[in-house]
């Protein structure tokens, strides 16, 4: 199952009367059509309605959420998009809790911000990785020459804090995946 599949079970496991989602995305960005696809296959697997809700400026984010009750939605899913949700974190992270839903975000930077839970690659080991094909372009290999890698590291962050906040309990089997519980 591909990371957005992965946030989506993560967050049925949470909320297992789970129904309908809200799928928050910036449609402009590169990867969110990818993203869309496979979150519906993993959303039918698992017998869950989408509700795309589009956010393509910073403009857009309140109407967004402003969205979200008339979707009849349990919960929220963010995609990935540094351009304009992420920018706008701390803004995203708090309309999600004022309309009490748990929410999956793809970063841990989220969870940071009093976010409920994120799952996503290690942006740290991602970093690393980054920095040694630089390293290695400089001393002179082709970049066409390199091996393409996948992620091998995910982290999977928890805010008990929020959680306890939205009346939700973590069960058991959900916090125990998670490489960093906050209290």
């Amino acid at each position: 199952m591909e990371l957005s599949g992965k946030r989506l079970e993560i967050l049925k496991q949470v909320v297992p009367q789970l129904s309908r989602v809200a799928l928050v995305l910036n449609p402009t960005f590169g990867g969110s059509a990818g993203s869309v696809r496979e979150t519906q296959r993993a959303a039918q697997a698992l017998g869950v309605a989408l509700q795309v809700l589009e956010v393509r400026r910073p403009e857009d984010i309140e109407g967004a959420f402003a969205a979200v009750p008339q979707a009849g939605a349990g919960a929220l899913l963010l995609l990935t998009d540094p351009l304009v949700l992420e920018r706008h974190r701390h803004h995203v992270v708090a309309l999600a809790l004022q309309s009490g839903l748990p929410a999956m975000y793809p970063w841990r930077m989220y969870v940071e911000a009093g976010g409920l839970m994120s799952y996503g690659i290690s942006l740290q080991e991602w970093y690393r990785r980054a920095a040694t094909y630089v390293d290695k372009i400089l001393k002179g290999a082709k970049p066409g020459d390199l091996p393409v890698e996948q992620p091998m590291q995910f982290e999977c962050s928890m805010n008990l804090k929020t959680a306890q906040a939205l009346e939700i309990t973590i069960p058991p089997t959900v916090l125990i995946q998670a490489t960093e519980v906050i209290q």
